[in-house]
């Protein structure tokens, strides 16, 4: 196979939430929420967007598998396969909170390779490719340089999933020795670490489709990224500054 075309790659993601704009935005504040079979909530916004998604994608590159939250997998069994999140942050975006985002990856042998964050209500957009660094808005950005975790935001997950993952003491440790600990939840707080604001994040108990947009972007904003081993099916990840990702890393230590 060719190598891969990333110029190419990011137009059609680009393409691909500007469609899922348009069936979201005009959505926010005016949508019914459903609940799938495992709790989580969905909406007609979800949906709607995931299959905008799909389309812009398959015509793009129809050789290319595709895995959506919301609709499962489509296309070849091997080769490049994006996956799609359509509304990552769909409870906060069911209650009025514009703090959602729509997350894009393609893997190349199940390692992500590109990774695409839109965070509509702010009118941002990360995107970034393996050796080609991270832009948000077309601009360069970095991960913060802070090293002292009194001083840096340290962002995190729901503390539930902390539990979910089994690693509720990490969290009260966190509380503890975290001075400006805030949760600033979903791919929202990814999206802060990669424009610098926020120093580290630790988001537990995820899906790929959640994670695989930040563990592309971060390294290629200077940052770190560690994927902690899989617990009850879902993955974890710290990531940020260097120094401050090795300092939480210890938290996780058994």
């Amino acid at each position: 196979m060719p190598p891969l075309d990333f110029e190419a790659i990011a137009r059609a993601a680009g393409a691909a939430c500007d469609r899922a704009r348009q069936e979201i935005v005009p959505r926010f504040r005016s949508v019914a929420v459903e609940s799938k079979a495992d709790g989580s909530p969905v909406t007609e916004a979800d949906r709607a967007a995931e299959q905008a998604i799909r389309e812009v994608l398959r015509k793009a590159f129809p050789d290319f598998a595709i895995l959506g939250e919301e609709f499962g997998r489509e296309g070849a069994p091997d080769g490049p396969c994006w996956l799609v999140d359509p509304i990552d942050g769909t409870l906060g975006f069911s209650r009025g909170i514009p703090l959602f985002t729509t997350l894009i990856a393609l893997l190349e042998d199940g390692v992500p390779v590109f990774g695409l964050i839109d965070v509509p209500a702010v009118d941002e957009r990360y995107v970034g490719w393996k050796g080609g660094g991270c832009r948000r808005n077309g601009v360069p950005t970095r991960v913060s340089e802070e090293s002292d975790l009194s001083r840096a935001i340290i962002s995190h997950g729901d503390p539930y999933c902390f539990e979910l993952f089994g690693c509720s003491g990490v969290f009260q440790r966190m509380a503890q020795e975290c001075g400006l600990l805030r949760g600033y939840t979903d791919a929202f707080g990814h999206a802060m670490v990669l424009s610098g604001g926020v120093g580290a994040m630790v988001d537990l108990a995820c899906n790929a489709w959640d994670l695989a947009p930040t563990q592309v972007l971060v390294p290629e904003a200077g940052g770190r990224c560690i994927t902690l081993p899989e617990h009850g099916g879902k993955t974890g990840v710290i990531f940020g500054s260097p120094a401050l990702v090795e300092q939480l890393e210890r938290f996780f230590a058994r």
